[in-house]
Order: structure tokens, then sequence, then C-alpha cells
């Protein structure tokens, strides 16, 4: 029996909804309307067997594979980040954070046979940042918060009364660096962990920040990833004998650590080889090196960890580039020479792509897919046109990555040349070549968002489970039979749409002057160097400066739509409302301490909504979704109740009884549709914004 329902109750519910649907005269044109869960387009094909056949979503897989959606936002998830099962039974445990800067994280219990909607039960509420999750050598399930590790049994009546502390004291979310600095967010508190055979413990300690610059000079290290608690290090604890760490009781020491290995920024992605630590075995570290503003530079890594040594962070990126801000430590002492010549440090394995933010890696064992046996898979977060996809290394006898001379090409999406190689500032490098598990999961208007994995787990039939976080879902990897279908185009906003829109601020101006005021007060003063330049270059002009910030902002995936600030991923991110992290780092705090802060913010709502000439309106209430169409009456898409479009025509010339509207690059296009100025609706299917 299922923890939740019998399969044989199951499959009479299923068996009574389909004879209800045929004694209703339920169609199948009305079955064919498009479903939309966490903004993927569903259809009738599916991905798996049986009761672990679930809605095949059109994201670009290796030939062979197919992907199913098993659980979205519809089954209330917040923040998915990890995924295992629990051993010898169809039930995983879902980490689900909540989201960056609050406390309401929860685990939770998947019951992928349950009906849609009904597949979670809450475990544990209120933690604070769970990400790990294993089972460790004692077949028990383990997991982290920001600053513990626990076991607990997710089975049990009352899991909470089952939690069994083993670690509590980990540098956390608020720390106080040496120099007696407090620190309310560090910028890296998840602890991901891992056990290796023999029952140690390794475990994520993140940097505080992206790359420890203080203001100028910096002549001493970067003190807090020195001494015996550094963080940029992976902690190795050991268990005492029978390999199994004991409760904590209130008053006792945390169990005694090392520094295993220091200089790794953020160590989410870590894997160790079945046989380590048998001498020569594997056990790899994916890091997401530091955010320089280049879309090309730096490259994440995959480090070979070894006891005792240091990886560059933060000073060496790429294999052995030195960090400009530290060129005076590099000069002396114990970092002298330390990315070219010194025996302290050790180089990457290999690059992998720049800003993919890889969060996931394993080996693949399983009876499902014999040609990923033994191979390493790892997925890139990053939402970059290099991130939003899963990898497939092939690896040498002990794990390790097989390299392959300069140049080492890797895909770039929506890119106009897709193809780059392996580069560092000395030219190109030898790497390690992959396949691509998932490729084309970049955003499709109408047809699915662009992914984002975290992570990853293999089930005991040797299907590849999957979260990302950014779409709250659940993915479950399957066979699948036939040739792959075509890939799907690129529906980035288009240049000339990019171009329509800057023409309209820049004739406008009360918001050309309001862009200046965020490119100023906002962009230069506190965006700059997080992830990007935002298109802005030394000579341009004041009113070049603008075109470029507001150029950069309409380009990328789904920050603005022009007429509805409140539908753009700037503004949640800008105000902390979503489940992603605030921008800029430390912006909670921005409102009180910066005086006209909050008006910024409230400045680009306005620019926002007005940036397109027309009347801001409302979807009606009423049906849930709303028709809309192109100028040739093609049906584009459906537009939720409550939308705001901006509408430029009340009475539109061309189609009588419509209104015409302006939302391009919307996720309500159904693929059917070019991104065009402007679509058409009711005119009784709107009312006036309140």
């Amino acid at each position: 029996m299922s923890y939740f329902t019998s399969r044989r109750e199951r499959q009479s519910l299923r068996a009574c909804a389909g004879f209800l649907a045929a004694l209703l005269g339920l169609t199948s044109a009305a079955a064919s309307e498009p479903l939309r869960r966490s903004f993927y387009a569903i259809g009738a094909e599916t991905c798996g067997d049986g009761d672990l056949a679930f809605p095949r979503i059109q994201i670009g897989m290796k030939a062979g594979f197919c992907a199913g959606l098993v659980a979205s936002e519809e089954d209330r998830l917040k923040f998915p980040r990890a995924i295992v099962q629990v051993p010898g039974r169809e039930l995983f445990v879902v980490a689900d954070m909540g989201g960056w800067g609050h406390s309401d994280g929860r685990l939770l219990l998947l019951d992928p046979r349950a009906a849609p909607g009904q597949r979670f039960k809450e475990l544990l509420t209120g933690v604070e940042y769970p990400f790990g999750l294993a089972i460790g050598p004692d077949r028990k399930l383990y997991a982290s918060t920001a600053e513990t590790i626990f076991r607990f049994d997710p089975l049990a009546d009352n899991p909470r009364g089952t939690v069994e502390t083993i670690i509590r004291h980990m540098p956390g979310r608020r720390i106080t660096l040496p120099d007696g600095t407090k620190v309310e967010e560090s910028a890296h508190p998840l602890k991901q962990f891992v056990f290796d055979k023999n029952g140690r413990l390794f475990v994520n300690v993140g940097s505080h920040s992206d790359d420890c610059i203080t203001p100028a000079p910096i002549t001493k290290p970067c003190a807090a990833a020195e001494g015996a608690s550094a963080m940029a290090a992976i902690w190795l604890f050991t268990p005492p004998a029978g390999g199994v760490f004991p409760v904590l009781k209130p008053g006792d020491a945390d169990p005694p650590h090392i520094v295993y290995a220091r200089g790794l920024r953020n160590s989410m992605a870590l894997a160790l080889h079945p046989n380590f630590p048998d001498a020569g075995y594997a056990f790899l570290q994916g890091e997401n090196s530091r955010d320089l503003p280049d879309i090309f530079k730096p490259n994440e890594e995959i480090n070979a960890i070894e006891p005792g040594r240091h990886y560059g962070w933060p000073y060496c990126y790429d294999l052995s580039t030195p960090s400009p801000e530290f060129r005076n430590v590099l000069q002396g002492g114990v970092y002298k020479s330390l990315c070219t010549a010194n025996a302290l440090y050790k180089p990457p394995l290999s690059l992998m792509p720049p800003h993919g933010a890889p969060l996931a890696m394993l080996y693949y064992h399983g009876r499902k897919f014999p040609e990923l046996e033994g191979k390493l898979l790892v997925g890139l977060h990053g939402y970059r046109p290099t991130g939003s996809r899963v990898l497939v290394y092939d690896v040498d006898d002990h794990g390790f990555p097989k390299l392959s001379p300069a140049p080492v090409r890797y895909r770039v999406s929506c890119a106009a040349d897709p193809a780059r190689s392996f580069q560092t500032d000395a030219g190109e490098v030898a790497a390690a070549p992959f396949d691509e598990l998932i490729a084309g999961w970049h955003r499709v208007n109408g047809i699915r968002p662009q992914g984002a994995p975290v992570g990853m787990t293999v089930a005991e039939d040797g299907a590849i489970w999957l979260v990302e976080d950014k779409n709250q879902t659940v993915i479950r990897i399957d066979r699948a039979a036939g040739d792959p279908p075509p890939p799907l185009p690129c529906d980035m906003r288009s240049q000339a749409m990019i171009d329509q829109l800057a023409a309209f601020v820049a004739g406008d101006a009360r918001n050309s002057a309001r862009l200046t005021t965020l490119r100023k007060g906002l962009v230069e003063k506190h965006c700059l160097g997080c992830h990007s330049d935002f298109g802005l270059k030394g000579g341009q002009s004041e009113a070049e400066k603008d075109a470029a910030v507001l150029r950069f902002m309409l380009s990328q995936d789904g920050w603005i739509y022009p007429g509805d600030p409140g539908a753009g991923r700037l503004r949640t991110r800008l105000r902390g409302l979503g489940a992603e992290k605030l921008m800029p780092p430390g912006g909670e705090g921005l409102p009180k301490t910066e005086p006209g802060y909050a008006r910024l913010l409230d400045t680009m709502d306005v620019l926002v909504a007005t940036m397109v000439p027309g009347t801001r309106m409302r979807i009606k209430p009423g049906p849930p979704q709303r028709k809309f169409f192109g100028k040739a009456n093609k049906e584009c898409g459906e537009i939720p109740t409550g939308k705001v479009v901006v509408v430029t025509q009340r009475n539109a010339v061309d189609k009588p009884g419509f209104s015409r509207f302006f939302r391009p690059a919307d996720p309500f296009l159904n693929g059917e549709c070019s991104d065009g100025d402007g679509y058409y609706i009711r005119q009784e299917f709107l009312v006036p914004v309140q």
C-alpha cells in the first residue's frame, strides 16, 4: 500500500473519473484544450508507464529520453531545491526552501502515484533554508538547514518527534566576520553534504560574499576564508567507531571537524565515486565561480578535491588567472604566486560553461539507462544562456571526467554564434567535453518557461528525478521511443520590439527622466557587477547609457512586461517579493539606510506601467481565461482574469468589436503567434484598472 492510498484505490478512482467524463459528454475537443502548469503547455503525450506516466513537457532531450511533469505550482510548491527517494519505498522527500530571506522552509513527502494536487504531505515546517538531502550509512534520511544537519523518519506518524541533530553550529545566514562585522544574510548559507562509504561527512561551507573584495588596497588574505573554521571550504566530520554520528543532546559540543579543502566559493555540487576514499578514486566538486560582468568569464569549474589543497577563491579564477584585486596578497606570504607557482594551489580538473551555476552532481547507477552507467551528471541552474541544462560526462575508471585537447566547445542557447570554446585570458584550453541530457530549456512563449534544475537523484528503478526552483516543479526523466522532436525556437523579445519600446521611452520626456534617475540611482550605484554591466561602457553619452540600461532590461527573460509592472521578475527581485534572491545584494536594508531608495522602486513601477502609449486595462472577472488573437484572426493564447494589458485601440480599426492591446514576449502566448506589437481581445472582456 502507498503512504496515501493503495494502487487499486487509485486505479478505481481513475476509472470512475473516466466513466463520469464519458457520461457527462466531455468531448475530445474539450479534452484537447491546452492545460498549463508552471507555464508548461501540457498535451496528451505522457512520459513513463502505468502509474508513473506523467504529462510530457516539451524540453529538448537527448534521443531516447523524455521528461514528465510530476508536480507543479498547483501542488503548492514554493522553492523546491532537493529530492531523494525513501529507501525501499516509491516515495520521495523534497526540500522546499520557501524562498530567500525567510525561515518558512518545509520538508515534504511526495507520493508520485497520488492524484495531481494531492501528491505532497508536509513532514517538517518552519525549517530555515533546507537544502541538503542524503541517505546516510545507517539508511536513515539526513537533511540540512543553514546551520545544522539532522536525521529523521519521514514515514513516522510524527516526523518532528524523530528529529536527531548531529551538527548544529556551522556558519549560517547570520554570521560575524573575524573583524567583528555582522552579516545578516550570508551570500552562500546553504549546506550541501555527502557521506563517503566509511560514514565520513563532507559539508559545503560557502563563502560569505561573492569575491571578498574590500575597499582598496587589499593587502591581507580574505579573513573569513582562513583558520580552523574557514568559510569557502569543505569541512570534514568523522564519525566515531561504527560509522554513525550520535545525536546531540542539550549542552553537547558539535563533533570535531577539519577543513578538508579551501578556496571553494560555493560547493553546491558534490559527488563521491562509490569507491572513494580508496586510493585514486574521485571526489568532485562543481564550483560556482565569482560573478564577473562578462557573460563568458569566468568559467565554472570541476575540481578534483584533495585534502589540504587550496582551489583559488578569491585569489584565482579559471585555470590560473590571478584576481587583480588581490595582486598585493599574491606578492608575498603563504599565497605568493598562488595561481601560477605555488604547490598549495590545485587548478580545476576541467572548466564548465561560464555562469552555468552547477547545483547538482552525481554518478548515474541504474538499470533504466545502461548507456549512462557510471557517467557523471551535472545540472546547470544558471539563468544565462550557458545554463538551464543537464550535462553528461564520460569518466575514467576512477570517476574523473576525460579531458580533450583544445578547442573543446560548448553551446550557448539563443545566441547568434551558439558554439564557443573553453577559453581563459591565455586562450583556448583543454577541457572535458560533455553530452547534454537536457539541452533546449530556454523559454519558448506559450510552450515552456526557462528551466532551472537544482537537485537530482536516481530512483531505485533507474529513473532520474530533478527539481527546478524557478518554476516550482518536480520532473521525472524516463525512456522515450522514436526520434526526439526538433528544437524549438528562441522566443526572446525581438530586437525590433526592443527598438520600438526604447523609442517609446525616449520620446516621452517624463519617462526619459525617470530612466536617467533609475540608471544613476539604482543601476550604477547598486547593480553594476551583480552578474552584468547592464551594457554600460566607457565613452558613452548620458543618453547612450540610458538606452543601454533599458535595452539590457528589456532583453532579459521576463524582467519587464510593459504596462504591467507587477508581472515582471525585475519588480519581485528588487522588492524581495518572490522566492529568488533579492537584488541588489543587501537590498533589504536600503529602504531604511538610503533616503529615496523606496521612491526609486516606485519610479521603476511608473516607468514600466507607462512605457507604452495607451490605456492600462484589466481582464474582466468571469471565466478563468480570455482568448486573444493576432491580426490574421489566429488564436494566440489565453490571458487569466485580472491580468493587465495596455490597450492601444479601444475600438480596433481593423477588427470591429475587439480592442487592440500591447503585451509582447508574454508567457500566455501559445506559440502560434509571433511576438508582434499588438493582439486583439473582445471589448467586453476589459475593465479599467482601478
